[in-house]
């Protein structure tokens, strides 16, 4: 069966529920604003969708977990500081030579600190700061549509609800800015790291260091790297959450689009369970995808063992047209999200009418990231300009800078994606 068995004129249909994708983004956003992880205004989007999703579903449930939502982004800040101090550390072995392998293992130390904060924070996502900061509640939305049977699978649309911190850097200036500006400073905190180690190792060794040369210019250069460090920690504005519009209340109704179709046709799978989950705090390092994974993996794996099978379909940022893709890596490229899954999503594109390719995500994550960690089944859909787009993060991602057309692409390849795991489950 496809969608278009439900209704029969699908084509102007499917218009129609971009046009419910379209209204009630700008709902959220004229009534609601920007919503920053663990904040009211999150919480309050978040209930506003749960009502919605009442018309749809049969279970709708709003569950609450805990983060530290400042310290994802906490190594900006903290690689700064450090970075500026080992660079001062280093330079002072110049001046004060008897105590050059203490400087220079002092600067070792927190320069290796930052990096490994970086790492663990950025990279792999994992909550190693969170221990110095404050908690809050966020919270995941849940909303199912039962199956008319017996259930035999399970498929999750989901998007996520909070909305970033502003991006200076990317509003400033876009990619000539922000990847020359990140990438600069971080290739100084690790030549900074470098030459704390060099010094370190000589001066431990009797070395006269003050009277060499090549470190003495390369100390300079250093020291001359120092305002580059200072610029990053403008990098972004806690202060300033944006709208949001795209990225991600653009995944989030587009998900809410599934059930709505299916309810306003009186429609359910007879074997297909039907989930929407709206997470919190995406933007603050994955946490409601992770605590989502985290609370269900244990009945999705007593599920699997009495034949229910879950698999999830992520959506982040369904804004360019030209930048559709299934993306089966993930987290800067370091997580290999589900194979089948990933085909599941292209096989639905085609019979939506697009052919997607395979993309990586290569600077950043999404929640499929966190949900493939955790043990389920999933992969990626997104449509946004990887350079990245000037709108990405910044005040200019508002309801007035949606793309009707990627919408109404979107919402056609959800529905064909779950008509099609209904049919056939994941072999396609």
């Amino acid at each position: 069966m496809r969608p278009e068995d439900c209704v029969k004129n699908y084509t102007s249909d499917r218009r129609m529920y971009a046009n419910y994708v379209a209204r009630n983004i700008k709902k959220i956003c004229k009534e609601v604003g920007p919503r920053p992880s663990g904040s009211a205004k999150e919480l309050e989007a978040q209930e506003w969708m749960a009502k919605d999703l009442e018309t749809s579903c049969d279970e709708v449930r709003i569950e609450p977990f805990k983060l530290a939502p400042a310290a994802f982004m906490a190594w900006v800040q903290l690689t700064v500081i450090c970075g500026l101090a080992g660079d001062i550390l280093l330079f002072l072995t110049h001046w004060l030579p008897d105590y050059a392998p203490i400087l220079t293992a002092i600067g070792t130390a927190i320069l290796v600190i930052s990096i490994f904060f970086i790492i663990t924070e950025f990279l792999f996502y994992k909550e190693t700061l969170d221990v110095f900061f404050p908690k809050k509640d966020s919270h995941n939305v849940i909303g199912i549509r039962k199956a008319s049977g017996e259930v035999k699978r399970r498929i999750i649309f989901s998007g996520h609800s909070d909305s970033a911190p502003e991006w200076r850097f990317t509003y400033w200036g876009g990619p000539k800015l922000v990847l020359p500006a990140i990438g600069l400073g971080l290739l100084s905190v690790v030549l900074i790291t470098v030459m704390n180690i060099v010094v370190l190792v000589l001066s431990a060794k009797g070395a006269e260091i003050s009277a060499s040369k090549p470190i003495f210019i390369l100390s300079i250069v250093c020291i001359a790297l120092s305002p580059v460090i200072i610029f990053d920690i403008l990098f972004y504005n806690p202060k300033r959450p944006v709208d949001g519009a795209n990225d991600n209340l653009t995944g989030c109704l587009c998900s809410m689009a599934v059930t709505r179709f299916m309810a306003d046709h009186d429609f359910r799978f007879e074997n297909t369970e039907v989930w929407v989950l709206l997470t919190g705090s995406e933007e603050a390092g994955l946490r409601g995808a992770k605590a989502f994974a985290k609370a269900y993996k244990p009945q999705f794996d007593a599920d699997a063992e009495n034949g229910i099978e879950t698999i999830f379909f992520g959506l982040d940022t369904v804004r360019d047209y030209d930048f559709m893709g299934v993306y089966n890596k993930d987290m800067t490229g370091t997580v290999k999200n589900d194979a089948q899954v990933a085909k599941l999503i292209k096989e639905g594109a085609k019979l939506a009418g697009y052919d997607l390719p395979y993309e990586t995500v290569f600077f950043g994550s999404s929640d499929a990231a966190a949900i493939t960690q955790g043990g389920i089944k999933g992969a990626c859909f997104a449509a946004m300009d990887p350079a990245p787009a000037r709108y990405y993060h910044t005040r200019l991602d508002t309801a007035d800078n949606l793309d009707l057309k990627t919408i109404e692409a979107g919402v056609g390849i959800v529905l064909e994606t779950a008509y099609l795991y209904d049919e056939k489950g994941l072999d396609v």
